[in-house]
């Protein structure tokens, strides 16, 4: 089932590789060692592999991410949560759409909904509304040649 121990065990399985050096994720929206499959953990465990995936980017640091200058500007013991560079610089960090990261009275306000709620109302929305990129003309017809040659080959055609 789709819980707290799930959830911790798709991040380390896919963050200490990750880490090593892989490209790979493997295993997303899948339960029992790959036995069930749902679609509602695929979404889920798509925001965890961009959270793996911005962690293993690393920090830049630099005078512009220690903000040297505002320091200077602000001086020790100042509120830097107010400074305008803090909210210019809050894009940059994880943007996780499903980790709820609200108060829990807005939380409770907003139905009280847990992480596979909203993966499943996510994933609903997907399948009722996304539509993929079309494809180029060229692409298009590459794809037919390519088919073409298929069928030719297993006397199809």
């Amino acid at each position: 089932m789709v819980d707290a121990q799930s959830g911790h065990e798709k991040t380390i399985t896919g963050m200490l590789p990750a880490l090593a050096g892989a490209n790979v994720i493997y295993g997303l929206g899948m339960l029992e060692m790959g036995i069930t499959f749902d679609l509602a953990q695929l979404v889920l465990d798509n925001e965890i592999a961009e959270m793996i995936k911005y962690t293993v980017k690393g920090i830049p640091v630099n005078d512009k991410t220690l903000a040297v200058d505002v320091i200077k500007e602000m001086g020790i013991g100042r509120d830097y949560l107010a400074h305008e560079s803090t909210y210019q610089h809050m894009a940059s960090q994880s943007n996780a759409e499903l980790m709820d990261r609200r108060m829990r009275e807005d939380w409770e306000a907003d139905g009280s909904k847990d992480i596979y709620r909203r993966a499943h109302e996510k994933m609903r929305d997907i399948l009722e509304t996304y539509e993929p990129p079309r494809l180029s003309e060229g692409v298009l017809g590459d794809i037919r040649e390519i088919v073409k040659e298929a069928e030719k080959e297993q006397g199809v055609a």
